[in-house]
């Protein structure tokens, strides 16, 4: 090895160079392809070894005679959530050196065909659709002649894989941390009861209660995604019930309103009142007084993810179908659990 490749990461370059092989040779042997001579694979793993080549995981995929470019086909390209996902995906790309057509449909099917057509006339080597929520959103179907991964809103063909936040996990660990911070009377307000969303959190947070010998304070309260709900309906359980030690809320924006209501109506939090939003949307969370807890959806983390999968697909490793959640994570501040 010399100095100048000592210095600095190991590529598949380096060891095509070092065996005296191409960069696709080099790329079929690492993969334990077929179509490699046994002594040539033998000479490229041990250049490998002594170079102490780590491959990265994207770029396994890229092989001679692709074009090495991937579609990203969202639904809104504004969307709060659409943002950290499409980051994770273009990092995962951009490893790979990977050139990207981002197309944004704007929620409209006759758009979304017209963009679909424009990747597959670019010849792209694969495709990430991104939904703008949780519902289960109309696969693009299986005559697409390359492999497609479906990203937040799961496809409705069980075929197709789909990667999306465990958004039960999601519900289940709010509760438990609340659970844990010793609240008992702890009630509910969430969103449009119509997303699929608000239902598996909710059906996230009966477990945890469940097997806690719990039961939710008041029917869960269902209707906007908006901190004026929050307010709204805090005031309303406030009233109800006053004996109430937590609220777990569907969002970070209804988390704020109840924030809101329970300082107006002089309830400490989280002394008296424990409050856990969900999405971690930092801005909000960050920002409130106190800072508030809450349910981060690691996004990013789901978009790299799907860039991953494509990237296994192309290379002939990935036959995973069917709906894949992505661990959620819990963020701990001021709301549930006082700063000292």
């Amino acid at each position: 090895m010399t100095e100048a490749t000592a210095a600095r990461t190991v590529t598949l370059s380096d060891v095509a160079r070092a065996a005296q092989v191409s960069i696709s040779t080099a790329s079929k042997a690492l993969n334990d392809r077929d179509d490699v001579a046994a002594a040539t694979k033998a000479r490229v793993l041990a250049v490998a070894e002594q170079l102490s080549f780590t491959p990265n995981v994207v770029a396994r995929g890229l092989l001679a005679g692709r074009s090495g470019t991937v579609g990203l086909l969202t639904s809104d390209l504004e969307g709060r959530f659409m943002i950290p996902i499409l980051m994770g995906a273009e990092d995962a790309f951009g490893e790979g050196r990977v050139n990207v057509f981002l197309c944004d449909a704007r929620g409209d099917a006759i758009r979304e065909q017209h963009h679909l057509r424009a990747l597959l006339s670019r010849r792209v080597d694969g495709i990430i659709v991104v939904g703008r929520s949780t519902d289960p959103r109309r696969s693009l179907g299986q005559h697409i002649p390359v492999p497609v991964v479906y990203a937040y809103a799961p496809s409705d063909d069980p075929r197709d894989l789909s990667l999306t936040p465990d958004n039960v996990a999601g519900g289940r660990m709010a509760v438990e941390h609340l659970i844990a911070c010793g609240r008992t009377r702890i009630a509910h307000v969430t969103g449009d009861p119509a997303y699929a969303a608000a239902q598996d959190r909710l059906a996230g947070a009966r477990e945890a209660l469940d097997e806690a010998g719990l039961t939710m304070v008041g029917e869960p309260m269902f209707s906007e995604w908006t901190e004026h709900w929050g307010r709204d309906a805090a005031a309303m359980l406030l009233q109800r019930y006053p004996d109430i030690d937590a609220i777990f809320c569907g969002s970070d924006q209804i988390a704020r309103g109840v924030l809101d209501t329970a300082r107006d109506l002089g309830r400490v939090v989280p002394d008296d009142l424990a409050v856990i939003g969900y999405d971690n949307w930092e801005v909000l969370a960050d920002n409130s007084r106190p800072g508030l807890t809450s349910i981060d959806a690691n996004l990013q983390k789901l978009g790299r993810k799907a860039a991953e999968h494509v990237f296994a697909a192309i290379d002939g490793r990935d036959a995973e179908s069917g709906i894949r959640p992505v661990p959620v994570r819990l963020v701990i501040r001021g709301s549930t659990i006082a700063r000292r």
